[in-house]
């Protein structure tokens, strides 16, 4: 056991070495972080790597290694895929994150020796971050529940439009879109964010009050950009 604890620490040196030109934001839904990613890609002449953009590996998983990832594949029943619980949806959300982790690792791994800096929106949970980053290459950006949640549907990208269909087709009406916002609430609860608070990386907060410039000011601010 400590012998394989050694290899992980080796493994997590390297990785940081090689992660040196990567800038890394997660944390909760509608607060910002494809945004970011996009301007700071566009500023600073470098790589933009989007929410999801680990699907470009899809090709990759199979159903015994990523089921979860493998899960939304294949899915054949969108209405059930709205209609879990919230606790269901939240522990499959777990789960594809874990799963996305190795992909997003083998798709850095290629960027990270290109010579231009890499703006990512990240999967990859504050744990590992702290083994393979450090704090100016790190930053969270939060929302509160109810923005999380009752804005979610805002954003014009492919995905969710799709499943806001879905849940217009539902045949249980509003109690459709009650359930799926209970899932949004349990995915962005206060221990989510509580998660990311107490991680010891840079936590911003969505700011209404504050534009989208002065925000990105911040983020560079913190990334040391130059």
């Amino acid at each position: 056991m400590r012998e394989n604890r050694e290899k992980i620490e080796i493994s997590a040196n390297i990785l940081k070495a090689i992660f040196q030109n990567v800038y890394f934001i997660n944390g909760t839904a509608y607060a910002g972080k494809s945004t970011m990613i996009k301007l700071l890609a566009e500023k600073y002449d470098g790589i933009c790597c989007g929410e999801n953009y680990h699907d470009q590996l899809t090709g990759l998983i199979d159903e015994v290694h990523q089921p979860n990832l493998w899960y939304l594949k294949n899915c054949q029943d969108w209405q059930g895929f709205v209609s879990r619980t919230p606790r269901e949806y939240a522990a499959w959300i777990e789960g594809c994150s874990r799963e996305a982790q190795e992909l997003e690792m083998v798709f850095l791994i290629r960027y990270a020796g290109c010579g231009k800096r890499v703006f990512v929106d990240t999967n990859i949970c504050p744990e590992v971050l702290r083994k393979i980053s450090d704090d100016h290459h790190v930053l969270f950006l939060l929302s509160d529940e109810e923005t999380a949640v009752n804005r979610f549907f805002e954003r014009e990208d492919r995905e969710k439009q799709f499943l806001y269909q879905v849940l217009l087709r539902s045949e249980k009406g509003e109690q459709a879109f009650e359930n799926y916002r209970a899932c949004l609430q349990e995915c962005n609860n206060e221990a989510v964010r509580q998660t990311f608070l107490q991680s010891g990386f840079r936590c911003i907060r969505r700011d209404e009050n504050r534009s989208i410039q002065e925000t990105l000011k911040l983020v560079e601010q913190h990334f040391q950009l130059k």
